[in-house]
């Protein structure tokens, strides 16, 4: 069993940057990668990025490559996303989740958050 928290979400003017950490607890290593969603209003659950906790290996989505960075803390077993050059498209509800590596990172992982609300201003 894994827990994922998510935090640091609010809001912020476009342009403007935020930074999203992950806090994963319990068994841990049932999980080889972890990885960013969001869902707007009206939309479905998209998936942003993700990264291989076993190594250096990261993907973005196109929408956001150049904007936002994947970073983690081993020791910590957080994930970080730095979100900067916000814009009012990126409006939406982010969570965490985690599972094993796959090819396709937009599978459905094992465990997910609950989410935190991240809002721009335009």
């Amino acid at each position: 069993q894994v827990q994922l928290v998510e935090s640091g979400g609010g809001l912020v003017q476009a342009g403007g940057s935020l930074r999203l950490s992950c806090a994963a607890s319990g068994r841990t290593s049932s999980s080889s990668a972890m990885g960013w969603f969001r869902q707007a209003p009206g939309k479905e659950r998209e998936f942003v990025g993700g990264i291989d906790l076993s190594g250096r290996d990261r993907f973005y989505v196109d929408s956001v490559k150049g904007r936002f960075t994947i970073s983690r803390d081993s020791y910590k077993n957080t994930v970080y996303l730095q979100m900067n050059s916000l814009k009012p498209e990126d409006t939406a509800v982010y969570t965490c989740a985690a599972g094993p590596r796959q090819a396709d990172w937009s599978r459905d992982w094992t465990y997910w958050g609950q989410g935190t609300q991240v809002t721009v201003s335009s």
